[in-house]
């Protein structure tokens, strides 16, 4: 597993092994995927305004499973503006939309004097076990990230994430697009539900960031609620080693397996 993607050619991508799904190693993980997405609006937005405005949410709609094939990327300016920009990117499969997404695009301003949040710290990576996620979920993408976690009750845990292979082979990645390649790994890091008998995977996930992460290692402070008619919720408070940066919701669909 050298890279999560091999680029065909200009919007199209070959998937590796290391994008193997966890909840059926015939599929591919999403989370991966959103960071391509997130690559391929960064690198256009670069390519076209020379990245003048900066990332400040990017919101995904998962509209079904994508096989362990060649994806393809389509980009369109939904709102452009000198100070503000709306993207939607399209992943599709086979000619079937499987993830849209939606980037806002804000001027930068020097506001280091205003900067601060009252969001919670969270530990820092040395005062958390390594862990194993590949022993509790399939799949290659799950072996392809170093975790260091700790799991404070079920359904509330703070990990540290770091992926040991690049998103693209032979190409750059910003620090902003490999955020989403890791936020969806946030559903599995503490489990209130086995996924032996209950699935619950997310339809949805948006991120809004603050600020730009710093470093090679992404902080999870991640809650997991469930309600009692099939509706989940997981969100997750992002930190680097500075402190918080951002936060990520992802609503669940919650199915009891029958035996």
């Amino acid at each position: 597993m050298s890279s999560y993607f091999e680029r065909v050619d200009t919007s199209a991508f070959r998937p590796t092994s290391a994008v193997e799904g966890a909840w059926s190693t015939q599929e591919q993980h999403v989370a991966p995927a959103l960071g391509l997405i997130a690559h391929a609006i960064e690198r256009d937005h670069a390519d076209r305004r020379g990245g003048e405005l900066q990332l400040g949410r990017i919101s995904y709609d998962i509209l079904g499973t994508i096989p362990l094939e060649r994806v393809d990327l389509e980009i369109r300016i939904l709102r452009p503006g000198r100070t503000i920009e709306l993207v939607e990117a399209v992943l599709s499969h086979d000619g079937r939309a499987a993830v849209i997404a939606r980037a806002w695009f804000l001027q930068a301003a020097d506001t280091r004097e205003l900067a601060g949040s009252a969001l919670d710290a969270m530990p820092g990576r040395d005062e958390l076990d390594p862990w194993a996620m590949g022993d509790h979920w399939q799949g290659g993408a799950v072996r392809s990230v170093d975790f260091h976690r700790g799991q404070r009750e079920p359904g509330h845990a703070w990990a540290w994430l770091k992926p040991r292979i690049p998103l693209v082979e032979g190409e750059q990645v910003g620090r902003i697009p490999r955020l989403p390649g890791m936020v969806d790994f946030a559903n599995g890091l503490t489990l209130r539900l086995a996924p032996t008998e209950v699935a619950f995977p997310n339809v949805d996930l948006t991120c809004h960031l603050f600020a730009e992460p710093e470093g090679d290692w992404i902080g999870f402070d991640t809650t997991v609620s469930i309600g009692p008619t099939g509706l989940g919720l997981t969100e997750t408070v992002l930190h680097d080693e500075r402190g918080p940066v951002g936060t990520v919701q992802q609503i669940l669909t919650v199915r009891p397996m029958r035996g």
